[in-house]
């Protein structure tokens, strides 16, 4: 269920909510979705986009591409890094900003560079505004509000067009029913959906645990999804006791964040230190070249 937020509930809400609720999401959509994935669910919005890349390579056109170029098996750490920096100097600078319009300037570099149907680049933006809402109904301190949902659609929409993306839905429910049908259409295993999925799944894991761990955090990882997903990345069923226990755990923290005090300044993702780039890194220098691979 969407939450909404009322007369009763104002005492509870943070500032960044007070802020986005005297916004408009038809017009502030960029101020909304920043305070929204910078400050008020930082952390959540951040672990549901990673989950929703990690949805698209269940679909065999995409992990085929991806398998194709070698990227994820050679320099997966950078891969993430890059993806994660160039959708975050949009969200954190603004579509319109220097920073902003080279970092989408740099992606539909990379991309033009292939053939991508039109079908996968809006079923890929579809996970980035359902999956996050889908997150936060489900493990979040609260789900998000309609503004909010309209905020992100309005956010996406902007980006998708920039990214020369057709036929983009206009509203939360139409992206939503999107998305149902092409995972129906298209979920089905493919040994490059594997690859791809192993390769990242470990990724996030190492990014949390030494890497001994990280064979034994892997059910944790798979009891995150769901069965259609499962079988189409070839993993193996996590036992129902810890399906259970992720669910408990994930909701204590939800529990707990409600009786805790509001961030008091955004998390910024461009900000964090990184091992891919040590000393900094420059936006049109992100993400792979035609140089790189021999694959057109």
């Amino acid at each position: 269920m969407i939450a909404t937020v009322n007369s009763s509930q104002e005492q509870k809400v943070s500032q960044w909510s007070n802020e986005i609720e005297a916004l408009n999401p038809a017009v502030d959509y960029e101020r909304i979705y920043f305070l929204l994935s910078a400050c008020e669910f930082s952390w959540d919005i951040e672990k549901a986009l990673e989950f929703a890349l990690f949805r698209t390579y269940a679909v065999p056109s995409i992990s085929g591409l991806l398998s194709l170029t070698g990227e994820f098996r050679d320099h997966s750490r950078k891969r993430y890094d890059d993806t994660e920096l160039l959708m975050s100097e949009v969200s954190e600078n603004g579509l319109e900003s220097e920073r902003g319009k080279t970092a989408v300037s740099r992606i539909n570099a990379m991309h033009n560079r292939y053939r991508i149907s039109n079908d996968d680049m809006l079923y890929v933006l579809s996970t980035f505004v359902v999956e996050p809402v889908r997150w936060l109904e489900n493990f979040g301190k609260r789900a998000m509000t309609h503004k909010e949902i309209d905020a992100c659609v309005h956010y996406y929409r902007a980006l998708g067009s920039r990214m020369g993306i057709k036929d983009l839905p206009e509203t939360f429910q139409a992206f939503t029913d999107y998305n149902l049908q092409f995972e129906e259409t298209h979920f089905r295993f493919a040994e490059s959906n594997a690859e791809i999925a192993s390769l990242t799944r470990d990724l996030l894991i190492s990014m949390h645990v030494p890497t001994p761990l990280v064979p034994v955090c892997r059910p944790v990882v798979h009891a995150l999804c769901d069965t259609p997903l499962r079988t189409a990345m070839g993993f193996t069923e996590p036992p129902h006791w810890l399906q259970r226990a992720l669910i408990l755990v994930l909701d204590t923290r939800a529990g707990m964040l409600r009786l805790l005090p509001a961030r008091r300044r955004p998390r910024l993702i461009t900000a964090r230190r990184r091992p891919s780039y040590p000393f900094g890194y420059r936006i049109s220098e992100l993400g792979t070249f035609k140089q790189d691979n021999n694959s057109n």
